[in-house]
C-alpha cells in the first residue's frame, strides 16, 4: 500500500514482496494457526467463564480467478451460492468463535482431484519443501483437507468443545474421523435416502425416522429429537438427531445431529446458530478485505500466501472489536474507575445539598453564620460514621 500510494517508500522494492509471497519454504497453515492460538489462549479466553461452548467451524467459499487463464493449478469449480461453474478454487476455512468472536485460523485453496477439471498443473519444485505439500494436499477431496486442518488445531491444542459444518461435509465417516480426533460434531445432515442411521437396531434414513414418529406440536423451536447410531465400519458412535421446523415453509424440515447426547435440543440448535459467523466473515473477507482483487498472482503460493495475510488483517480487526465492545477488557482498571466516579458523584451531590441548605437559611430565616452552623453540625451527627469521615475528608 506504501507503493502505491507513494506516501512513504519502504526501504524494498515490490519484486522483493512477490519473491517472499512466492517462497515454498513458508507453512502459511501453522503461521495462521499459531498466531490465532496466541489471540485465543492471551486476549479472548480471559473475558469467557469456562462453561462457554467454543467452537471450530468448517465451511468453503468460492475463490474467483475468472480473468486468469495462466494461474497455477486453475480449476473450473461449480459456485453453490451462484449455482454456475466459475474458474478458481474452493477455499476450505477452519475458523474458532465463542459466540461473540470469530477468528480465521487456517484454510487451503482447494483446485480439483480431477485432472481433467484442472485448467492448469502445478509447476515443478522440490518433493521434500512445504510447498510441494500444500500444492499435493489442494488436489484432495474437501473432507480429507477438512481433517487435516482440524489435525492442525488440535496439535496447537486450540480450545474448543465442537466442530460445526453444514450437510456438505456431513456422512457418516466424516462425523466418526472428527470424533476420533477428539472433538463432539454438531451438523446439518442431508435429508437423503442414500445415508442411512441406526434406529431401533433398524437402518433408515432421515426421513423415515421422521416419518414413522409422532411430531411435536405448538410453538416449540424443533418437531422431533430421535436417537441414533452413526456405524461406520462396524464402529458405533451414538447421535441426537433433532428436527427443527422451517418458520417459511411449514411442510419443510432441517436435520441437525449431535455426537453429545447430552445436550439439550434447545441447546444444540444454539450452539449451531454460532455457525453463521463464518458466513460473516466470508462476506467481510469479500467486500471489505478485496479476497481476490488485491493478488492477481498466477503462483499458488502467492495466493496462499496473500490468504493467510488476509487472515491476519481479520484477526486484528476482530481483537480490536473485541476489546472495544466488551468492557470487561479493561480489567481493573474499569472497575477501579467506576468505583472512583460513583464515590465522587455522591460526595458532590451531599456537598451541593448543604450549599443549598446554608443559602436557605440565609436568605428567607436570616439567620447567622454561628446559628448555620450549629444546624450543620447537629445534621452531620445524625450521619453514619463512614460517611462523615468521607465528608470530612472531602
Amino acid at each position: 500500500m506504501n507503493l502505491l500510494s507513494e506516501r512513504s517508500i519502504p526501504a524494498f522494492g515490490k519484486d522483493t514482496v512477490y519473491r517472499f509471497m512466492k517462497m515454498i519454504q513458508i507453512n502459511w497453515i501453522r503461521f495462521t494457526t499459531v498466531l490465532s492460538s496466541r489471540i485465543i489462549k492471551e486476549a479472548i479466553l480471559l473475558l469467557n467463564s469456562e462453561e462457554r461452548a467454543n467452537v471450530l467451524i468448517i465451511d468453503d467459499s468460492m475463490f474467483e480467478r475468472n480473468r486468469s487463464k495462466k494461474v497455477e493449478l486453475l480449476a473450473k469449480v461449480y459456485d453453490h451460492a451462484k449455482h454456475a461453474y466459475k474458474f478458481g478454487f474452493q477455499m476450505l476455512t477452519l475458523g474458532w468463535s465463542d459466540g461473540s468472536s470469530f477468528l480465521p485460523m487456517n484454510s487451503v485453496l482447494l483446485s480439483s482431484e480431477n485432472r481433467k477439471i484442472r485448467i492448469n498443473e502445478a509447476s515443478s519444485m522440490d518433493k521434500r519443501t512445504v510447498g510441494y505439500k500444500r500444492h499435493q494436499l489442494s488436489m484432495q477431496k474437501g473432507t480429507s483437507v477438512m481433517l487435516e486442518l482440524l489435525q492442525h488445531a488440535k496439535q496447537a491444542a486450540i480450545p474448543a468443545k465442537y466442530v460445526l459444518f453444514d450437510s456438505w461435509f456431513s456422512s457418516p465417516s466424516s462425523i466418526h474421523a472428527v470424533k476420533e480426533i477428539g472433538y463432539d460434531v454438531i451438523a446439518m445432515v442431508k435429508k437423503t435416502p442414500k445415508m442411512f442411521f441406526c434406529y431401533n437396531g433398524e437402518d433408515m434414513s432421515l426421513t423415515s425416522i421422521y416419518n414413522k414418529n409422532k411430531k411435536r406440536r405448538g410453538r416449540s423451536r424443533y418437531l422431533l429429537s430421535v436417537m441414533v447410531d452413526v456405524v461406520k465400519d462396524g464402529k458405533v458412535i451414538p447421535a441426537k438427531v433433532v428436527y427443527v421446523r422451517n418458520r417459511n415453509k411449514r411442510k419443510e424440515y432441517l436435520c441437525i445431529i449431535s455426537t453429545n447426547t447430552e445436550l439439550d435440543e434447545n441447546e444444540i440448535i444454539r450452539i449451531y446458530g454460532k455457525r453463521r459467523d463464518i458466513e460473516v466473515f466470508f462476506k467481510v473477507y469479500k467486500s471489505y478485505l478485496h479476497q481476490s482483487k488485491e493478488c492477481r498472482s498466477i503462483s499458488y503460493d502467492a495466493m496462499t500466501a496473500h490468504t493467510a495475510v488476509v487472515f491476519t488483517r481479520y484477526m486484528m480487526l476482530s481483537l480490536e472489536s473485541r476489546e472495544s465492545n466488551d468492557e470487561r477488557s479493561l480489567g481493573e482498571l474499569f472497575l477501579y474507575f467506576s468505583n472512583e466516579m460513583s464515590d465522587i458523584t455522591w460526595i458532590q451531590a451531599f456537598q451541593l445539598l448543604l450549599q443549598m441548605f446554608r443559602k436557605l437559611l440565609t436568605d428567607y430565616l436570616d439567620m447567622t453564620d454561628d446559628k448555620i452552623d450549629e444546624l450543620v453540625d447537629i445534621l452531620m451527627n445524625t450521619i453514619p460514621n463512614l460517611l462523615r469521615s468521607k465528608l470530612q475528608a472531602a
